[in-house]
This record gives structure tokens, C-alpha cells and sequence, in this order.
């Protein structure tokens, strides 16, 4: 981190500039029924810029499933110095694929580790369609984050599978190119307490497996996440950490955090039942934090994050690791 800085919620952060955004930029993908549309933000200064690619949740909210949403947490990372790059996933409201008759309709999981990878694959493209981006971005320092099924796309690219005994296809989908994700809020395994309701319209959530989940990744979950149409076991949204391989986990426990952690979806998000800008900006502060000590050597601005919840009077969250 800079020697200038500031604060958010009271996490030290490097001071904002101001960025640019870019979309839609369109990917044309062999096979994807529609082209892969993109929202690139990014500082408008610096260089070797970190990447987040931010996968966004299944919700119904118009908009907010595509490269629309996450505001709150998008501009953000892009004003402390990350390249941001937003995909509208085939599940995306925006799209009306949902309801076909399309392989993995309604979720396109696998598609959606697919569409992380394409953007991977093609960061040169995507980096020379931007204007004032080129020969900016460090395309080795990769992190992914994602939000609800998003957070379930980013367990996969790190090496969760679904162990689905009915699909014959591939079940690792994993990319060593991420060197660290963040997954918030994802489903966890299909145990005895997964809903019937779940079971029934999003099967493949019955054969969630995180025992080959070796990437490095901070797992974000809230004491208040409690939904009954997926499982009546308030650690269901935590399972990615307490079930994937030691070593290199840490879980972030947010507390009295429902599924949108204050609004990370949007900007005045109507589906946000537990509406907290202060929880929103400790969250995009400690995400940030977190990626800058995971993609450059010696960063410690992770620890300083910590060690400020640690000495907070009432923490919003608390860590631990395994």
C-alpha cells in the first residue's frame, strides 16, 4: 500500500482515485448462445494493475444479475487500484435465458466457470479494448470474487466440484490462474439439511463437494444468512471454508449480515433486507485488503485490516483461519 491512505468503516485503505468505466465489451464465444458481455473499471492512473473478476449472484432483481450490478463494491476496488472486470452470465435476468430449454437452464453453472476463464484467457483483448488501459494491467496477479452463485462459481475455479453421479462431464473446472478468491455468501454442501425446494429446482446444489477446493480463498459469510428454501443450518453459507482443504482458508464472519451484507449488490438495493452502508464499506475494504496481501509479496495491509477489527470496541466481523 501507498503511504497515502485513508479509511473505511476505520479499515486503512490506499486513497481513491478516479476511474474509468467501459461497457459493454462483447466477447464473442464459440458455442455461448449470446456474446460475453463485459463492464471493465479501472484507475485511470497507475500501472501493474491487480485484476478482480467479479462474478455476480442469481438473484431476481432486474439489473443487478448482470455486469449492472455490484456497484458499491466495483467502483470501489477500481478507485484503490484493481482492474475490474464484470461478466453478464447466461443466468443473468437480462438475458431471459432462464426458462429454456438450454443445457444447466436456470443456473448455467458450468457456463459460468467457463465465461471466468474466457476472460482469462483473453485479458490481452480485453485490456487493449479499453481505452487508456493498454500495457496497464498485470495479467499474473488474479484474484475472483463472487457474490451467492457467484461465490459458488468462484469455489469452483478454485477446485470445488459437482459430484453429480448422473452428469458424465468434467468435473474439475478449476484455474490455477487465480491466485486468490473470494467467495460471499455461496451454497454450501447437500447434506440432510438441504431444503426439499432446493433440491427440487437447483439439484446439482445435492452433490456440492468442497474436499478438492485447494485454492487459496477468503470465505464470507453472515451470522444472519438464513434462508429455508436451501438449508435450515445457519453455517450452510460458510461450508467452503469449514469443508475444503487446511492451510490457506479464512473465513470472515460478518455479524448480523443477511444475503446482501448491507447492499453489496447495488446502489439502494430494494432486495437488501439488511441494509448497513458502514457493513458494505468494511466488506469492500477488507476484500480489498485481502487480494493486495494475496497478490503482492510482502503487502501487509491484510494485517492491518485485522488487527483493526481485532482493537475495534464492537467489531463488525471477526476472522479466523485454518
Amino acid at each position: 500500500m501507498s503511504s497515502a491512505y485513508s479509511y473505511s468503516a476505520g479499515i486503512p485503505v490506499s486513497d481513491p482515485t478516479p476511474i474509468v468505466v467501459f461497457s459493454p465489451l462483447a466477447l464473442e464465444v464459440p458455442e455461448r448462445p449470446v456474446p460475453l458481455e463485459l463492464k471493465v473499471s479501472a484507475p485511470v492512473t497507475g500501472t501493474d494493475l491487480p485484476v478482480i473478476v467479479l462474478s455476480h449472484g442469481h438473484g431476481g432483481a432486474n439489473h443487478l444479475s448482470s455486469l449492472r450490478g455490484y456497484g458499491p463494491v466495483a467502483d470501489f476496488w477500481a478507485a484503490h487500484g484493481f482492474v475490474v472486470i464484470q461478466p453478464t452470465h447466461l443466468d443473468s435476468t437480462v438475458l431471459g435465458l432462464r426458462d429454456t430449454d438450454l443445457p444447466d437452464a436456470p443456473l448455467f453453472w458450468r457456463n459460468r466457470a467457463a465465461d471466468i476463464r474466457t476472460i482469462i484467457d483473453r485479458l490481452a483483448e480485453i485490456e487493449a479494448a479499453v481505452p487508456g488501459l493498454g500495457g496497464r494491467v498485470d495479467r499474473e496477479r488474479i484474484g475472483a470474487v463472487g457474490h451467492s452463485l457467484g461465490g459458488h462459481t468462484v469455489s469452483l475455479l478454485l477446485g470445488m466440484q459437482v459430484l453429480d453421479p448422473s452428469d458424465d462431464r468434467e468435473k474439475d473446472l478449476s484455474d490455477p490462474r487465480i491466485r486468490a478468491g473470494v467467495i460471499i455468501g455461496a451454497p454450501g454442501i447437500g447434506d440432510e439439511h438441504l431444503a426439499e425446494w432446493a433440491r427440487t429446482n437447483y439439484p446439482m446444489l445435492g452433490f456440492n463437494d468442497f474436499s478438492s477446493m485447494t485454492g487459496t480463498a477468503l470465505v464470507i459469510a453472515g451470522d444472519k444468512d438464513l434462508n429455508l428454501n436451501f438449508s435450515d443450518r445457519l453455517s450452510y453459507r460458510s461450508d467452503a471454508y469449514t469443508h475444503s482443504p487446511a492451510g490457506n482458508k479464512t473465513l470472515l464472519m460478518f455479524r448480523d449480515a443477511e444475503h446482501i451484507y448491507g447492499g453489496v449488490s447495488g446502489y439502494d438495493a430494494a432486495e437488501t433486507s439488511d441494509e448497513s452502508p458502514e457493513r458494505v464499506a468494511a466488506l469492500r475494504a477488507l476484500v480489498w485488503a485481502y487480494l493486495r496481501s494475496q497478490l503482492f509479496t510482502g503487502d501487509a495491509s491484510w494485517a492491518n485490516a485485522v488487527a483493526t477489527l481485532e482493537n475495534a470496541d464492537a467489531p463488525l466481523a471477526t476472522v479466523e483461519t485454518r
